[in-house]
């Protein structure tokens, strides 16, 4: 495996193990064909990666159907430290093959477990299986290997190539799949092979993707929301598209200007106290990774505001200061509103657009809006 810095282990994605899956099954028919052991023998196969290096792949399981028919191989997922939900997951390559075709080619089709797109704004077309390009290119090029590593036995020949994930129905429900119209399973992903982990880039990627979704179908405002608390107190009160949510995380910069890109004509920006605070601090980015919330800061920033917040009280953390305005001002829905204007000024002035931000209780009620 790859290390990146802190120790922490990169893996590899769904498509770099379809690809090496697929050269597997690819060698255990050919090499039955031949009359030899081949990839069970060895154990592992090697795959070429998108930036030319190669990664070798240990073979779960393999075996031979339909006397000699079709084959199939089985690589496990290991997606080192990043919390991924197919990590672990079985991922199958079954192989079909007419020999001596008179048009070599190569079929990649969806077996169980591997969802279909059923939605426009994805790399891939509505109705096809949800294998990515980068990962239908890394299976293509993993088989010519496996071909060509066997010409002498393996002539001219089509080759239909099934990519399955047994418990992919499963493990996708963990997942925003259906919300992105991929429906019956997992999506086979990657551009690059690896996966990092806790990836920005993984982050990013699904916002971005879950834009396009959205785009695509026509919608024209967007919801971001900060964590799944918010996004069901805002999805609980108003009767909108699933595909108008987009789950930003810590990811506020990056998500509002990517509002603006995709041309959305206006956006609500859905959290709870201790993150909205942060935005109405002008935090772009608001993971405590990046700094813990300046309690003197905010403080000095609601009085501002004429929420009066006793300088002389010791507030540990941002959910005190909430708990006191809520019991201890006259008003406090009020005064949650004006918080809620900085944010969403703060919020348009790098979108570009309108914004609405909404603030969400600690027990996932909408308790304010800005004006």
């Amino acid at each position: 495996m790859i290390r990146v810095k802190k120790g922490l282990r990169s893996g590899y994605t769904t498509g770099a193990c379809a690809a090496a899956a697929a050269k597997a099954a690819v060698l255990e028919l050919i090499d039955f064909e031949a009359g030899v052991k081949g990839i069970k023998k060895t154990g592992s196969v090697e795959i070429p990666f998108p930036d030319g290096s190669r990664v070798k792949f240990r073979v779960q399981s393999s075996g031979v159907r339909n006397t000699g028919k079709n084959a199939w191989a089985s690589v496990i997922k290991d997606a080192g430290d990043d919390p991924d939900v197919t990590n672990g997951a079985e991922i199958v390559a079954e192989v079909t093959s007419c020999k001596f075709a008179p048009h070599p080619s190569i079929v990649i089709k969806r077996g169980k477990g591997v969802g279909v797109v059923t939605k426009p704004g994805l790399p891939v077309p509505v109705g096809e299986a949800a294998i990515n390009p980068v990962p239908k290119q890394m299976i293509k090029e993993a088989v010519l290997e496996a071909v060509n590593q066997r010409s002498a036995v393996s002539g001219q020949r089509s080759l239909e190539i099934t990519i399955s994930v047994p418990n992919g129905e499963e493990l996708a429900k963990k997942t925003l799949n259906s919300r992105l119209g991929i429906l019956g399973g997992i999506s086979i992903l990657g551009t690059t092979g690896i996966v990092k982990p806790v990836s920005t880039e993984a982050w990013r990627a699904t916002i971005t993707s879950s834009m396009d979704v959205a785009r695509a179908i026509g919608l024209k405002e967007i919801i971001l929301s900060a964590g799944r608390t918010s996004e069901r107190a805002h999805m609980k009160a108003n009767n909108l598209s699933e595909a108008s949510y987009v789950l930003m995380g810590d990811y506020l910069e990056y998500s509002l200007k990517e509002t603006r890109k995709q041309g959305f004509k206006r956006v609500h920006l859905c959290a709870q106290w201790a993150k909205m605070l942060k935005i109405a601090m002008a935090t772009p980015q608001t993971h405590v990774r990046f700094g813990a919330i300046n309690i003197k800061k905010a403080a000095l920033l609601l009085n501002s505001l004429d929420i009066n917040v006793p300088a002389e009280k010791d507030f540990n953390t941002a959910r005190e200061i909430f708990d006191f305005i809520k019991s201890e001002v006259r008003n406090p829905k009020s005064e949650f509103i004006k918080v809620c204007n900085i944010a969403g000024r703060y919020a348009e002035g790098i979108a570009g657009i309108p914004v609405n931000a909404v603030l969400i209780s600690y027990t996932g009620e909408i308790i304010a809006e800005s004006e």
